[in-house]
């Protein structure tokens, strides 16, 4: 069989979870069958460290989006582009619209990664998006939460719609979640923590913070010398550590920022918490739970609740609520050790089933039929 060039475009290869996702599946599809090609903007992305040596990656003249369909229109024709893969509706438009200005026969697949919408704004903007995905030959929507939502709010045709999860690389997660990573400074910190709970993610209104940390208030007083490790960076940090000082929790809530290895961290943790309001699937629950770590999550919508089978492998409690999220956090971490063992034994059975050489699978027989369909 004839290799096929797939072409991933995206704004940059940063450190978003659009990228770690490009990242797996660029790194892992299988080369027999597939000639990956990473296309971005002039930027320069912390992720492109990690890709293969054999993914050719060209960057567009431009740092704009809206300048990028024309010259992306060109390399997709130079190339001989077989497909076209992207990620975020401001991509997938410009990559549409950059396929059909080709005047090639490649054909478009467009990944969805969040549950967007709700706002009378937000959803007329999506009814026009999904105008344009009529122009796709697939829409992949990473759960599916985020199909019925792409259904509903995009009106794109179900038939059109494949449901693929993020892919999560176990093996590598834990490799590093062996690493001696932590910075010394922060060890200082934990080795004075009876229990250690600790949360990953932008430090942005999504995510709640605020309800973490209102809810660790109580289990603080309930539990001796608990400690809360917050990873991440952003626009809300400087409010959120108002919040802790207002509580008087400074000794005990620590923010130890962005971190390259955070599953040194998630390991060396009692439990792991997530407190959104919404999530489109949840990856960081799924790094947590390849790293053996127990789980305590709040309902995000819809992709929480997918990750974790409903409950199966994690605790589970409304958003917002930090009286049942403090409850939840407090009864896991006064669990036995054999309860633990068995949670951190299933958890990780979990964790595989998002194993970045399954869903890499899965994203290549999707392509291999598109590209039947091209011919039949």
């Amino acid at each position: 069989m004839q290799k096929k060039k797939v072409l991933f475009f995206i704004y940059q290869m940063g450190a978003g979870g659009a990228a770690r996702t490009f990242l797996n599946i660029l790194n892992n599809i299988d080369r027999a069958k597939f000639t990956p090609i990473l296309v971005t903007l002039d930027y320069n992305g912390g992720y492109e460290t990690y890709i293969k040596d054999d993914v050719k990656i060209i960057k567009l003249p431009t740092k704009r989006l809206r300048s990028a369909i024309l010259p992306l229109a060109k390399t997709i024709r130079k190339e001989k582009v077989d497909i076209v893969f992207s990620t975020i509706p401001n991509y997938n438009v410009i990559a549409i619209l950059g396929t059909i200005l080709s005047f090639s026969r490649a054909k478009n697949v467009v990944r969805e990664a969040a549950f967007l919408g709700g706002s009378l704004r937000e959803n007329i903007k999506l009814r026009v998006v999904g105008k344009l995905y009529k122009h796709a030959d697939r829409v992949v929507a990473l759960s599916k939460g985020v199909q019925d939502n792409i259904i509903n709010r995009y009106k794109v045709n179900p038939k059109k719609i494949s449901v693929i999860y993020n892919p999560v690389d176990v093996d590598g997660i834990q490799r590093l979640a062996r690493q001696d990573d932590i910075r010394a400074e922060d060890k200082e910190i934990l080795k004075r923590a009876s229990k250690i709970v600790v949360t990953a993610g932008r430090l942005v209104a999504d995510k709640d913070h605020r309800t973490l940390i209102n809810a660790f208030s109580k289990v603080q007083s309930r539990i001796n010398d608990a400690h809360l490790v917050i990873l991440g960076e952003g626009i809300l940090e400087e409010e959120l550590k108002q919040l802790v000082r207002k509580l008087e929790l400074e000794e005990y809530v620590h923010f130890f920022g962005f971190q390259k290895n955070p599953y040194a961290y998630f390991q060396a943790a009692d439990l792991f918490v997530l407190s959104s309001v919404r999530e489109g699937f949840g990856h960081v629950l799924a790094e947590a739970l390849s790293t053996g770590t127990p789980i305590v999550s709040t309902d995000a919508r819809p992709g929480a609740s997918e990750v974790l089978d409903y409950g199966v492998y994690g605790e589970m409690c409304p958003r917002s609520d930090s009286v049942k999220l403090a409850d939840k956090i407090c009864s896991m971490l006064l669990l036995s050790d054999e309860e633990q063992r068995d949670i951190v034994e299933k958890g990780i059975e979990r964790a595989n089933h998002f194993h970045v050489d399954k869903i890499v699978r899965q994203y290549e027989n999707m392509f291999l039929h598109i590209l039947e369909e091209k011919h039949s």
